[in-house]
């Protein structure tokens, strides 16, 4: 099953099926909180509706969990109700370009069981791109009832993490750039460097020269070193650019696939835990 969807079959969307279509803008900055709503306000795909990684993608941060916690099931679900979304709404994801926000809902969305969400491959940069039209026009939704399905095989918590380092059919995977992975840079936290026994897959490299997603042999290619048959869990700094990853895999063909939502900001929140700098 493909996940992405092209601007062409978006445009053909919206104006065949506009009233079962929800288009959600979520571009974000992690240097600059307020940065996607105000690109948001200057402009966006007609009817897109904006949510903020922070304030609608997240939870409150709080002493362990990560810096982006996963929401609460009643507040997130309220919130899907509000911008028009039920469990059989279709609905089209875009960030700026194809980044890691995107892929950040689409996984949330999956998560909480509703199956219909798609990422728009090359973003609002594509869009504009094919001549389509920008507004700063702020739609009014129509209320829906979203009801939540959590799939809780979808995730593991650090106690899990834990217990699976100990076993060679569970593959851990950092989605963080090298020079993270092994600390020689560390822009966010306190501490440096990488969960023991993880294995480095930067996020961005599921994408081509071009920024486009890469076909699906391209990211079979990429993968090839992961056995499709053991169990792959995803990291990065706090549970968003895993979601990249997570989604490439799964467009791959693999299908035990789970995120770690806190990743190594809620690893690094326990003193005893140890980081590691060399590569695995």
């Amino acid at each position: 099953m493909s996940y992405l969807v092209s601007v062409k079959w978006l445009a053909k969307r919206l104006e065949k099926n506009p009233e079962n279509t929800v288009v959600i803008d979520v571009r974000f900055s992690l240097n600059d909180a307020s940065a996607g709503k105000n690109a948001y306000a200057e402009g966006h795909i007609p009817e897109a509706i904006y949510l903020d990684l922070n304030k609608d993608l997240s939870g409150p941060v709080q002493k362990h969990g990560g810096n982006h916690p996963l929401p609460n099931v009643d507040d997130f679900s309220t919130k899907l109700s509000e911008i028009g979304i039920d469990n059989e709404t279709t609905v089209v994801i875009y960030d700026q370009y194809n980044d890691m926000f995107a892929a950040r809902l689409w996984w949330l969305l999956q998560y909480f069981g509703h199956e219909k969400a798609f990422v728009l491959d090359g973003g609002l940069d594509e869009w504009i791109k094919q001549g389509h039209v920008i507004t700063n026009k702020i739609p009014v939704p129509s209320m829906k009832q979203f009801k939540p399905n959590i799939r809780e095989d979808m995730v593991v918590d650090i106690d899990g993490v834990k217990e699976k380092m100990r076993d060679k059919f569970s593959i851990l995977i950092d989605s963080r750039a090298k020079d993270r992975y092994l600390g020689k840079t560390e822009p966010l936290y306190a501490k440096a460097g990488h969960i023991p026994s993880a294995t480095n897959y930067f996020w961005k490299d599921v994408l081509d020269e071009k920024g486009v997603w890469k076909s699906k042999e391209g990211l079979q290619t990429h993968f090839a070193k992961l056995p499709k048959e053991n169990e792959i869990i995803v990291s990065c700094g706090s549970g968003v650019s895993a979601c990249p990853n997570v989604l490439a895999l799964k467009l791959a063909g693999y299908e035990n696939v789970k995120l770690y939502p806190g990743s190594f900001s809620d690893w690094i929140s326990y003193d005893e835990n140890e980081v590691e700098t060399k590569e695995e």
